[in-house]
């Protein structure tokens, strides 16, 4: 098992921010250990620039990254997935596929920051958050003794991640 690379699928609506975001995080931080993917119940189409920004500033590929409809993770030849995220309250609430390998699933909801109001600034400031709290919660995912813990346990731990606002919590 300590070869495995686990897929992980993040979920939003739009697929141009949130997930993007997590997708991009999880793959750096992962080291190896995961795959990550993102994908939208009703896709926007393209990655929102400002989420493409922020990462290029923090020095994560982007090259990969578009905005892709969740068809794509139950078409054949799809990756299995180990765990599915939904990281919007809308998709969250929507009625997801059956994934590939039944994965493991837990909300980790944050607010949108494609929908933030204000100046440039502020927009960007939006982003930020969602990056800081979305990394946050990837570094504790990512240090889980996953092969140590039974799938009970491992829910529970899932579903306190999306509980988490900040480092500190």
């Amino acid at each position: 098992m300590p070869d495995k690379a686990f897929n992980v699928l993040f979920i939003c609506t739009g697929n141009s921010a949130r997930s993007i975001l997590a997708e991009a995080i999880l793959n750096r931080e992962g080291r190896g250990r995961f795959r990550a993917f993102s994908a939208g119940s009703h896709p926007k189409g393209a990655v929102h620039p400002y989420a493409l920004d922020l990462l290029r500033r923090t020095n994560h590929p982007v090259a990969e990254l578009r905005s892709k409809s969740w068809d794509a993770f139950v078409a054949p030849g799809a990756p299995p997935l180990d765990f599915a995220f939904t990281v919007c309250d809308n998709a969250a609430g929507e009625v997801c596929p059956v994934w590939p390998g039944q994965p493991m699933t837990a909300h980790w909801g944050l607010p949108d920051p494609a929908a933030a109001e204000g100046s440039e600034a502020e927009k960007r400031a939006a982003f930020a958050e969602a990056y800081r709290m979305l990394a946050s919660r990837i570094s504790i995912f990512a240090s889980l003794p996953l092969a140590a813990l039974d799938r009970l346990s491992l829910q529970k731990r899932l579903d306190e991640i999306g509980r988490t606002r900040s480092a500190a919590a």
